[in-house]
């Protein structure tokens, strides 16, 4: 028998997909307008999320997660945005934290930091980015000099998503030779919020999701044990981007969820709204724009699908991953946007969904330039 293409979910992902949905309509977008707009942390629905095994779902079993696929843990990326953007970020930066983890890291360090997000509830974060080196991450300053079994640590990191509430970071610092080559001249260390010499800065007031917490870290002599670095030195850079590997297609499919959003809304009000004696769903005009959002949503599923089904097979996927995370980022883009032009007053009124989506797309767009 012929065993090859399908697209149906296996029996498990179509479960977590269901609660993952349920989920989303009955604990997120109740109270999304709430954290968009004080930007309080949700701790509490994080809280909830994680004993339904909503987050943390890529910690593998021997170190007490449930291992589940990239696909997996997509279809619940999709259905978490789908509720709100912002906080799905919140949640999804615990995998951009622990990628480097999973791709780098010991048994003993994977048994005591991914434990703790599993057995502890606390969370982490990614510090890569800094004030002058965001898609650039071959210009990061920071810099880690080894003395005797331990590393010290100084430079800033800048627009760190869940640096407020993170119990640890990755960080990637440069250990190499100045003119050394990107591939050579960095390391990634785990480094503990609580380590003498660790700041972080105030949170910044995004355009939106603001549900997530954006703050800069600084590192002042930070003392950093040798068994906290990831991998040989001169690793990090491999590992950063390997890293990119397995979150760029989740990204690409928190982008899906908030162009599904937009779609879904659009299309309820463009029935409701008449105008000329006929809903504007009748106008040709708002079927053609309602047409391309909905080729843009289903593309962009396949795009992070196939970027993730690559990576489950074993294969390397950075080619699919790319296209997935830039094209349904394009589309999430494109499908706020014209969401607000269906909304028409409605959509420029600060109150609308499409509006506040259109501003989560836009702090979603530049999370995605600077995750590249």
């Amino acid at each position: 028998t012929y065993a090859g293409m399908s697209f149906e979910l296996t029996p498990e992902q179509t479960e977590f997909q269901a609660m993952a949905r349920k989920f989303a309509a009955e604990e997120i977008i109740p109270i999304a307008a709430h954290h968009d707009k004080t930007g309080e942390f949700p701790h509490e629905v994080l809280g909830k999320m994680r004993e339904l095994g909503l987050t943390n779902g890529h910690v593998p079993e021997k170190f007490g997660g449930m291992g589940l696929d990239l696909v997996s843990c997509g279809v619940v990326a999709e259905e978490l945005a789908y509720g709100c953007t912002g906080i799905q970020t919140a949640a999804e930066a615990l995998g951009l934290a622990t990628a480097p983890l999973l791709v780098g890291a010991n048994d003993a360090q994977k048994q005591e930091y991914l434990g703790r997000l599993v057995n502890d509830g606390v969370m982490a974060a990614y510090c890569v980015t800094e004030p002058g080196a965001g898609s650039d991450v071959a210009g990061a300053k920071t810099k880690a000099v080894k003395k005797g079994d331990e590393w010290i640590l100084n430079g800033n990191k800048m627009w760190i998503t869940n640096a407020g509430v993170a119990n640890w970071y990755f960080v990637l610092a440069r250990t190499g030779e100045p003119g050394q080559s990107a591939g050579s001249a960095f390391t990634g260390f785990i480094v503990e919020r609580d380590w003498e010499g660790v700041s972080v800065g105030r949170k910044e007031w995004n355009m939106g999701q603001r549900a997530s917490d954006t703050r800069a870290v600084s590192f002042e002599d930070v003392r950093v044990p040798d068994a906290n670095r990831l991998g040989k030195g001169g690793d990090g850079f491999k590992i950063a981007m390997g890293a990119f590997d397995i979150t760029r297609p989740l990204i690409g499919a928190g982008a899906t969820g908030l162009a599904r959003r937009c779609l879904d809304e659009a299309t309820r009000y463009a029935k409701e709204r008449v105008t000329m004696g006929q809903p504007i769903v009748q106008h040709q005009a708002v079927q053609f724009m309602l047409a391309d959002m909905a080729i843009g949503v289903e593309t962009s599923r396949l795009a992070w699908q196939r970027a993730a089904w690559e990576m489950d097979q074993g294969r390397r996927n950075t080619y699919y991953a790319s296209i997935a995370k830039a094209l349904a980022s394009q589309t999430a883009t494109k499908c706020a946007a014209d969401a607000v032009q269906i909304f028409g007053g409605n959509g420029y009124n600060t109150e609308s969904v499409s509006y506040t989506h259109l501003r989560a797309h836009e702090t979603c767009a530049d999370l995605v330039c600077r995750l590249l």
